[in-house]
C-alpha cells in the first residue's frame, strides 16, 4: 500500500517542517539468539544493512533460540509485539510458531537472493518461514584431552564408564541444539526406549547447561572433553587456532540435522525493510561470512566460505531428523519425561 501522489506531497511537506530530532529512522527489531549476535555475523549484518537502508536494525539476542521464540510468543499473545523479524527458528520449532500465527507471509519478489536456496531446504510449505542456514549437531571433543581409543563412536560406547563426569549436555527446554541432541537419541532408541537409555548416560554428564554458548564456553575452559555442539567445529578449531583439536564425533557415522529459519512476524509496520533484513541475510557474501562465523552450512549455494571450512566442515554420511509434526505432538510430554529422569 502506499501513499497517492497528492498524499505524499502533503506527508513529505509536513515532515519538512518538523525538527531533526522529531524525524527518527524507522527501526527494525530483530529477535535472534545470543552467539548469532554476539559471536556471529549479527553485528557485520547491522552495519551492512544500515549502511544499505536507512533504517536502524536493533538486534535483540539476550538467550537461547528456544528462549527468544518463548518470549516472541509471549509478547505477541499478550497483543504487545516488539520485533519484526525473528532469525533463528530451529525446524523443528515450526510448527509450534506456524500454530501460534507468529509470522508474515513472506514475498518472494522481495527477497532475490532467495533464487539460491535450493528446494531440499525449504522447510516451510506455507511461505512464513525461510532457510537461511543448516547443520549438524554431533558431539565434539577435545583430542588433546581423549586418547584415539578412548574416544566413543556409538551411542552405547559414549554411557562406558571412563567417561563419567565428562559430556556437557545441553538443556532441551532452552535450547535448539540441546533439543535436537534429545530428538536424536528418540530417533535413536525409540519412545520410550530413549529415558532409559538418558538414565545410562546421565552418570557421564559433567552438567546440563542452557544453551549453546554457555555448554561450549565450559568446553573450550577444559571442563570436560566432550560437549553436545556442531559437526562445523573442527573447521572452527583450525581457523581459529590454526589445528584440529576440536574434532567432530560421529555416532554411528549420524548427526541430527537442523535448518534454521527466519520470518517477518506478524503485525510489523516496516514489511518493506523486513523483507530487506531477510534478503541481506541470504546474500551470498553474508552467507559465506555466516559459515565461519555462525559455523554452520549456508543456505545459499552461491556462497563461497572460507577453503578450510569447505575442507573440515563434517557432512555426516547419515543424517537424521524427525518429522516437525511428530515432534509437534509428542514433544511436550517427551520434554517432561526426560526432565523427570534426569532430576532422578
Amino acid at each position: 500500500r502506499r501513499l497517492g501522489p497528492v498524499l505524499a506531497g502533503i506527508a513529505l511537506l509536513f515532515a519538512c517542517t518538523l525538527p531533526l530530532e522529531a524525524q527518527e529512522k524507522p527501526k527494525v527489531i530483530v529477535y535472534t539468539y545470543d552467539s548469532f549476535a554476539n559471536w556471529g555475523p549479527g553485528a557485520y549484518i547491522e552495519e551492512l544493512f544500515e549502511a544499505r537502508y536507512d533504517a536502524d536494525l536493533v538486534l535483540v539476542a539476550p538467550a537461547s533460540s528456544n528462549e527468544m521464540l518463548a518470549r516472541l510468543i509471549q509478547e505477541m499473545e499478550a497483543g504487545n509485539r516488539q520485533a519484526d523479524v525473528f532469525i533463528g527458528l530451529a525446524d523443528s520449532a515450526l510448527p509450534r510458531a506456524l500454530s501460534r500465527n507468529l509470522f508474515e507471509p513472506y514475498d518472494p519478489a522481495l527477497i532475490p537472493n532467495l533464487a539460491g536456496v535450493p528446494e531440499e531446504l525449504m522447510i516451510d510449505p506455507t511461505g512464513h518461514v525461510i532457510p537461511f542456514d543448516h547443520g549438524y549437531i554431533t558431539l565434539v571433543y577435545d583430542s588433546e584431552a581423549l586418547a584415539p581409543d578412548q574416544v566413543p563412536t556409538t551411542f552405547e560406547e559414549l554411557t562406558a564408564p571412563h567417561l563419567r563426569r565428562s559430556i556437557i549436555a545441553i538443556d532441551p527446554r532452552t535450547s535448539s541444539p540441546g533439543h535436537a541432541f534429545l530428538m536424536w537419541t528418540i530417533a535413536r532408541y525409540g519412545d520410550p526406549g530413549y529415558l532409559e537409555y538418558w538414565e545410562r548416560l546421565l552418570p557421564n554428564l559433567l552438567t546440563i547447561a542452557g544453551g549453546w554458548s554457555e555448554a561450549y564456553d565450559m568446553f573450550l575452559n577444559g571442563e570436560a572433553p566432550i560437549v553436545v555442539s556442531y559437526s562445523t567445529d573442527t573447521a572452527y578449531s583450525m581457523l581459529t587456532e590454526g589445528q584440529a583439536r576440536q574434532r567432530v564425533l560421529l555416532l554411528e557415522d549420524q548427526g541430527y540435522r537442523q535448518v534454521e529459519g527466519m520470518a517477518i512476524v506478524r503485525g510489523t509496520q516496516v514489511p518493506e525493510l523486513a523483507h530487506a533484513v531477510l534478503d541481506l541475510v541470504l546474500d551470498p557474501e553474508v552467507q559465506s561470512l555466516l559459515a565461519v562465523t555462525n559455523w554452520m552450512f549456508p543456505a545459499n549455494s552461491e556462497a563461497q566460505p572460507d577453503p578450510i571450512f569447505q575442507e573440515y566442515a563434517v557432512l555426516p554420511p547419515q543424517p537424521v531428523a524427525l518429522a516437525p509434526e511428530e515432534i509437534e505432538a509428542h514433544d511436550a510430554r517427551w520434554l517432561r519425561e526426560w526432565a523427570r529422569v534426569i532430576s532422578r
